[in-house]
């Protein structure tokens, strides 16, 4: 994918209190990404049954970035377990979409979460106004939702016990 003549970046840090590995097995699991994007983007993987993450993995996505439902496909182009993926847009509504996923242990109960996104616009000039005027505030929008809603999933989790999959009582 040609990044367009201006990208963006938008990066994210948080601390979860649970060691690496099942930090990482959350994050592995392209499903939980609909747990914890915000619902007013309709956002659905498209797959049937397991998807197992792995360099190379194409994942389909259905996405309502502003009122039109949009297609997405994302293609997972780096992948080492448990510290860091990289998913980069293959089509979707971005004229480049690079997102990489970071993990880094912090003691033996605690994990430094990290989403570095780099992004580019369509349209030239007008992908640009779009920017300053809704789409990074958007974004940053969508990322305020996932941090509270990972808090909330994994916040709370005990030792004993892992928070997903979700239990019929629990909304997330």
């Amino acid at each position: 994918m040609t990044r367009p003549a201006r990208t963006h970046v938008l990066e994210r840090r948080q601390v979860v209190p649970l060691p690496i590995e099942r930090t990482f097995d959350f994050f592995d699991d392209p499903r939980n990404l609909a747990r914890i994007t915000p619902g007013w983007l309709a956002f659905r993987v498209l797959h049937e049954g397991p998807v197992a993450m792995r360099e190379g993995l194409e994942i389909d996505y259905r996405i309502r970035p502003l009122i039109v439902p949009q297609r997405w496909t994302s293609r997972i182009t780096r992948y080492h377990p448990p510290v860091a993926f990289v998913d980069e847009q293959v089509r979707g509504p971005y004229a480049f979409w690079r997102h990489q996923h970071s993990f880094r242990a912090l003691g033996d109960d605690a994990t430094e979460v990290s989403d570095r996104v780099e992004y580019g616009l369509p349209l030239g000039v007008l992908g640009e106004v779009a920017h300053a005027l809704f789409v990074r505030k958007r974004l940053e929008a969508i990322f305020r939702y996932r941090e509270r809603a990972v808090e909330a999933i994994l916040g709370a989790a005990s030792s004993e016990e892992p928070p997903w999959p979700p239990r019929a009582d629990n909304p997330w």
